[in-house]
């Protein structure tokens, strides 16, 4: 697996299993599902190979947003430069034909933050249940762990039962965190820091906490070489390991394991995951323009980033005709 929780049983399995895929985006990917552990592996950017259209999907998504980015394919090429003129236009804040590396910092990190934020919004109504613009433990508790609350028994024999035992309170917990002023209510500032952590200052080490949970499969508290790598890779046959596999042992007792025991601790954890010298859209922006900037005077002209048009939307679409006429001043 390449990197990146008989009968009537049967029945309520295949019942739980059709109940969360027809659940509302925040019931099917739990706030506590494993995700990427770094938001972009290091590297110099200046160094990084030539990508052609395939590879250009990260770029993509920082650009665009998860969401925009996946209606890509449903425009042509020549309706796909027409639009991303027009971002570039936004792009440009103060008008003076050229977008630095700052402007795409700072539109990266709205795009970024405009998903989260409609996120959120989509699945709102899902969990306030009593319309009172805020959503208490109790209402997400009911909403997403109800069923399996009101009826323990029918889930003894199943593995959903540990799933959920073990979810339910590390929901609680993280909930508690997001919940600043403790009145076991969130406001959708509050319930947002619950749905994405990582964009919280306060929320890191609950980030921190749960990534250690997720890998230390032997509960020791520490994260060895073998638990970092089954949590990339897993042996479907005999054989040697890929070189990318090899490569990641190599980071784990080089630049993971900072005072060289053989284990990762919760400070090592952080510095992996949440890498404080780590701007990922400074990153991201600077790999854009070094990209695109043909003339090498560190600022892009419109006339460059549709010469590089396949980085920032590939041969697909923006679908951005709504988003143009968005308000995002919030933003």
């Amino acid at each position: 697996m390449a990197r990146g929780g008989r009968g009537r049983h049967l029945g309520l399995a295949l019942g739980l299993l059709l109940a969360l895929l027809l659940a509302p985006p925040a019931l099917r990917a739990k706030p506590t599902v494993r995700k990427e552990r770094v938001v972009r592996p290091d590297s110099d950017l200046g160094e990084r190979p030539a990508e052609d259209n395939q590879s250009f999907q990260y770029d993509h998504e920082a650009f665009l947003g998860k969401e925009d980015s996946k209606t890509f394919d449903q425009l042509t090429s020549e309706e796909s430069k027409e639009r991303l003129g027009k971002i570039v236009d936004r792009i440009d804040s103060n008008g003076d034909g050229f977008v630095t590396t700052e402007e795409l910092k700072t539109w990266i990190k709205r795009v970024q933050k405009r998903y989260i934020y409609d996120n959120v919004a989509k699945v709102w109504k899902d969990y306030d249940r009593d319309k009172d613009d805020k959503i208490s433990w109790e209402e997400y508790k009911q909403a997403t762990y109800g069923y399996y609350l009101g009826n323990p028994t029918e889930f003894q024999d199943t593995s959903d039962h540990h799933t959920f035992k073990k979810m339910l309170p590390r929901d609680e917990r993280r909930f508690k965190a997001a919940d600043l002023d403790s009145d076991q209510t969130a406001t959708r500032e509050e319930f947002t820091a619950f749905l994405h952590p990582e964009e919280f200052e306060h929320m890191k080490e609950i980030v921190v906490l749960e990534t250690l949970e997720d890998i230390d499969k032997n509960g020791d508290g520490f994260v060895d070489q073998d638990e970092y790598i089954a949590d990339m890779f897993s042996h479907e046959e005999s054989g040697p390991e890929p070189d990318w596999v090899v490569s990641e042992r190599e980071q784990f007792n080089e630049f993971r394991d900072l005072n060289k025991d053989g284990k990762l601790d919760k400070d090592e954890i952080r510095h992996w995951i949440l890498p404080e010298d780590y701007d990922h859209a400074q990153a991201e922006a600077r790999h854009l323009v070094y990209e695109s900037d043909k003339n090498k005077d560190e600022k892009l002209t419109k006339e460059e980033i549709l010469d590089n048009w396949n980085m920032f939307v590939g041969s697909q679409a923006t679908n951005y005709g709504e988003d143009l006429t968005k308000n995002h001043d919030e933003l």
